[in-house]
């Protein structure tokens, strides 16, 4: 909140236990931020497949970081970006 007041409007939320371990975002950690309305949330840690996406998106993420998640091959860029469009 006191970032909010500041002026930030955009807030990546890295859940640090699950930095690189491709084991899925903290969905409670995001769904927690996400209900602040503090600014737009970007999920980042564990953050792995499709479904993932899928999942922060829903909670109302508005964006997610991916990278080694597509430097190992676990995630097809391509059809990241497909999946999420179709879901608006």
């Amino acid at each position: 909140r006191g970032l909010a007041a500041g002026g930030a409007r955009i807030f990546a939320a890295t859940a640090i236990d699950r930095d690189g371990l491709l084991a899925g975002p903290d969905l409670a950690l995001l769904s927690r931020l996400v209900r602040l309305q503090s600014g737009d949330t970007v999920a980042s840690g564990g953050v792995t497949t499709l479904d993932d996406l899928r999942r922060v998106q829903a909670i109302g993420c508005t964006g997610a970081i991916v990278g080694r998640a597509i430097y190992e091959g676990h995630l097809d860029l391509a059809a990241a970006i497909a999946a999420v469009d179709r879901l608006g």
